[in-house]
């Protein structure tokens, strides 16, 4: 219900109160879960980042990494796209991670982080990328792909702008991590 209401009119325009009214509880049955509005908001957010990152897990897809890569990094652009089309709290709810350190925002990070090394340690195991340290790599793709993955660099952009950005990242990075670097 709280979902709905932040849909429907944003965070900053409900208040706990408004939930409690909409769920026919008292503002203290939500406070008892709930500390604040920001601890509400976290949990909400970090159900979702959850269940989204979960749906790239496409690690076991019998494909080369390069394109596996590609797969991921495409679609959850297209994810973060359709959240701010069907979602207008959902920036709101970024900057307020971003203002605020919510453990949602460590949480994102470090799913996509982990998301990253994986690729990365397939791809090295399949004899395709080269690096030394398939974690501290991951997480520098992870950056690589910051502006095609951050929610805020993609609000109110140019979406067939972003798809050929997205593609070109794909390229320069598969480039660097099919290439060993000369010592």
């Amino acid at each position: 219900m709280a979902e709905t209401l932040f849909r429907e009119r944003g965070i900053a325009k409900s208040s706990i109160a408004d939930i409690a009214q909409a769920l026919h509880m008292s503002p203290a049955n939500i406070f008892k879960h709930f500390q604040s509005k920001a601890t509400l908001v976290d949990a909400i957010c970090d159900r979702h980042i959850t269940r989204m990152i979960g749906r790239f897990k496409t690690l076991d897809r019998p494909a080369p990494a390069p394109e596996r890569l590609a797969t991921v990094v495409c679609n959850l652009m297209e994810a973060h796209l359709e959240d701010i089309r069907k979602n207008p709290f959902f920036l709101e709810i970024i900057v307020l991670m971003s203002e605020t350190d919510l453990p949602s925002g460590r949480h994102y990070k470090e799913l996509i982080d982990a998301l990253f090394c994986d690729l990365v340690r397939q791809g090295v195991e399949d004899g395709v990328y080269y690096c030394a340290d398939y974690q501290t790599t991951g997480r520098h793709v992870a950056a690589a792909f910051l502006s095609v993955l951050h929610p805020v660099f993609l609000a109110g952009e140019d979406e067939a702008e972003l798809q050929d950005r997205c593609a070109g990242l794909v390229k320069l990075v598969n480039a660097a991590l099919q290439n060993p670097l000369a010592k």
